[in-house]
């Protein structure tokens, strides 16, 4: 059975950091491209970063580049989203997905398109 369980969310205070972290089971992890979402109260679910099967290649949202940083250990089949200079408008749940493919789409920052498989969410807060 094809599952993703995200977990690392919490509070934090603006300029903190966080780790979350992907564990996937059920598929062969090192076949396909993962991405992080993630969703506020009251908006759209957005992309935030994506990686391909390999780790070799990376996108972000203009958003959190230079502050966010995904990874994946094959050999662990889990992806991580090392978050950094956290503010206020980062509070979001965290949400990843499997891709369909083995690189990143050129469209890889919307839901509907390339995506198979969705985690259940962890809550980021970052507040004083």
């Amino acid at each position: 059975q094809l599952q993703l369980v995200e977990s690392g969310g919490g509070l934090v205070q603006p300029g903190g950091s966080l780790r979350l972290s992907c564990a996937a089971s059920g598929f062969t992890f090192s076949n396909y491209a993962m991405s992080w979402f993630r969703q506020a109260p009251g908006k759209k679910r957005e992309g935030v970063s994506c990686i391909n099967n390999r780790g070799g290649s990376t996108v972000y949202a203009d958003s959190v580049k230079g502050r966010f940083t995904v990874s994946r250990d094959n050999d662990k089949n889990t992806v991580f989203l090392q978050m950094s200079s956290l503010q206020p408008d980062d509070t979001a749940v965290y949400f990843c997905a499997k891709d369909i493919r083995v690189f990143c789409s050129p469209y890889w920052y919307e839901p509907a398109t390339t995506y198979d498989k969705w985690g259940q969410g962890t809550q980021v807060t970052v507040s004083s």
